[in-house]
């Protein structure tokens, strides 16, 4: 995980906003690698799908809109306050945890929101393999590692 100290004030990026922010947005989104056009300092279509690219890979949610949270996620390359998970939660945030879970084959149970004993296995089992403390819980560390799996955000959707 990159640097926690406080993100500089950033303002809200989208479809139609030019200049210098942009252009920042631009460098980090190829640093990142979710972004491979020239920096232009326009935030076009291109860019808006580079944004919501990244922002569901950190579970955020995909508006393209760049705003405190996404600022945030960016700079640290890591999800941003995303809610510790542990047996007994329920949600959307644990399906999205069973989901990548069974993409990165530690979980081969439903996709229920549900975080019960095989959810538990299968996160033990995640962060034993990523060098994580092995606890069964959803912290910070364990976001960001499952953040880096690669999982089914078509990047040709807005191409049909």
């Amino acid at each position: 995980m990159k640097s926690t100290q406080a993100i500089p004030n950033k303002p809200q990026l989208q479809l139609g906003s030019q200049g210098q922010a942009v252009l920042e947005l631009e460098k980090l989104l190829t640093k990142l690698q979710v972004y491979r056009q020239p920096a232009k300092g326009i935030f076009d279509k291109t860019v808006e799908f580079s944004v919501k690219l990244f922002q569901f890979r950190v579970f955020l949610q995909s508006d393209g809109i760049v705003g405190p949270l996404t600022w945030r996620a960016l700079y640290t390359e890591a999800p941003v306050n995303m809610p510790i998970l542990r047996f007994g939660s329920s949600g959307a945030q644990v399906s999205n945890v069973q989901e990548v879970l069974k993409i990165s084959k530690h979980y081969n149970g439903e996709i229920d929101g549900d975080f019960a004993t095989l959810t538990e296995k299968a996160v033990r089992a995640f962060q034993k393999s990523f060098g994580i403390k092995v606890d069964g819980i959803v912290r910070q560390e364990t976001w960001t590692a499952l953040s880096q799996i690669p999982r089914g955000y078509d990047p040709n959707w807005f191409l049909t």
